[in-house]
């Protein structure tokens, strides 16, 4: 059964800093692309970071420049480093595992409970 935990959130000024990490368990996470999305109230979810399987990164537009994806293989862990946060970041951000189809990224079913992030001004 493959298990995602994320950690890692917080609440944070703006300006700071924090990292994620998403342990999983169940699944080589080597073998698979890996993404991170973040949910706010009334806002639509967002896909803000992918990691292919072979290690090539890609942002969305409102995080690029700020947050770094990565992933440990001997921890079987992925992780999202934030920095210089602002109060839009504030979300639950979840990590996923997934493929790349044409360019697109797809989430496996599997989804971890998430981790709350608040960014105050």
């Amino acid at each position: 059964q493959v298990r995602l935990v994320e950690s890692g959130g917080g609440l944070v000024r703006a300006g700071g800093s924090l990292r994620l990490s998403c342990g999983v368990s169940g699944i080589v996470v080597s073998n698979m692309a890996a993404g991170w999305f973040r949910q706010s109230p009334g806002k639509k979810r967002e896909l803000v970071a992918t990691l292919s399987v072979s290690g090539i990164p890609d942002y969305a537009d409102s995080v690029k420049g700020r947050f770094t994806i990565s992933r440990d293989n001997a921890e079987n862990s992925v992780y999202l480093r934030m920095n210089s946060l602002k109060p839009e970041d504030t979300a639950v951000y979840y990590c996923t595992l997934g493929t790349f189809i044409a360019l697109t990224y797809y989430p496996n079913s599997e989804w971890g409970q998430g981790t709350q992030v608040a960014v105050s001004s």
